[in-house]
């Protein structure tokens, strides 16, 4: 690694534009993962919610019909469809599953973008190849925010609070 002081004024502002973006996209790559961790609990908590009744109510329904009580085993039957039905038009463990793919590469991209602005941007003699580094970081940004599944407006003031309050901070950035 060479000296982090620029040589000229115009390489300490184009390494002081490259260190601001950098924290834009590890930012919002923090907020992206944290909100689709968040999202992905919820619909994780919604399949047990669909899931374990459906799975009891059934077992109750065919108890019922064994024991000849007809119109218990119809009742449980229904209800028990419903929640599967439900299960099957949401399909919430596939969501959870989605979101817990996009977290997980937003966190990726947010630990890429925090390497390249605490120790690329040390490396004076690539600075000419920073700006290319910054940019296909930028362009994985934009494609995970295209195709990943959109983060629920609770998940998301969840995942912000979390933040506020330390969550998504290492310990050894506490004193930074």
């Amino acid at each position: 690694m060479t000296d982090t002081k620029a040589g000229s004024g115009t390489d300490a502002a184009t390494i002081e534009a490259l260190r601001r973006e950098a924290q834009r996209i590890e930012e919002d790559a923090t907020y992206s993962s944290k909100g689709h961790f968040n999202a992905e609990d919820t619909w994780v908590k919604r399949n047990y919610w669909l899931g374990v009744p459906a799975t009891v109510l059934g077992v109750i329904a065919g108890a019922s019909l064994i024991k000849s009580y007809p119109e218990w085993a119809m009742a449980m039957t229904l209800l028990a469809s419903l929640l599967t039905g439900l299960m099957t038009f949401l399909k919430p463990n596939e969501r959870a599953a989605l979101h817990r793919a996009a977290a997980g590469q937003f966190l990726a991209l947010r630990n890429e973008a925090r390497f390249f602005r605490e120790i690329e941007l040390l490396q004076l003699d690539r600075l000419a190849e920073l700006p290319d580094k910054l940019r296909a970081l930028s362009a994985a940004r934009n494609e995970l925010n295209q195709k990943s599944p959109s983060i629920p407006r609770r998940a998301f003031v969840a995942a912000r609070k979390g933040i506020e309050e330390g969550e998504a901070t290492h310990k050894v950035d506490e004193g930074v």
